[in-house]
């Protein structure tokens, strides 16, 4: 699993104009099942994706396909991590550490 945190890099107004096709964006995402938690963050400089993705190569080729990344109007910073505890709604999700 991962956190990838958005950092808005130009002008909110950049950033509200490519808004609309980032959050359609994150609909197909959600009907895939890559994203499974996103928001803004306080103060509004960027926001957070929690995504599932098999390795951090296929999270790279999504943030590729973001309208923020094409419009080039947010860095992205990936934090890989392996969720062994969940709360019950997000049990699917639990991993094991490796062995």
């Amino acid at each position: 699993m991962f956190v990838v945190d958005l950092t808005y890099t130009a002008p909110l107004e950049r950033v509200d104009a490519a808004l609309a096709d980032h959050v359609a964006w994150l609909e197909k995402q959600y009907d895939t099942g890559a994203v499974i938690a996103s928001g803004r963050k306080e103060p509004r400089n960027g926001g957070i994706l929690i995504v599932v993705a098999p390795d951090r190569a296929a999270v790279e080729a999504l943030i590729a396909t973001d309208p923020f990344s094409i419009e080039g109007v947010a860095e992205y910073r990936v934090t890989e991590f392996i969720a062994t505890k969940t709360a019950p709604a997000l049990e699917r999700y639990r991993e094991q550490l490796p062995g």
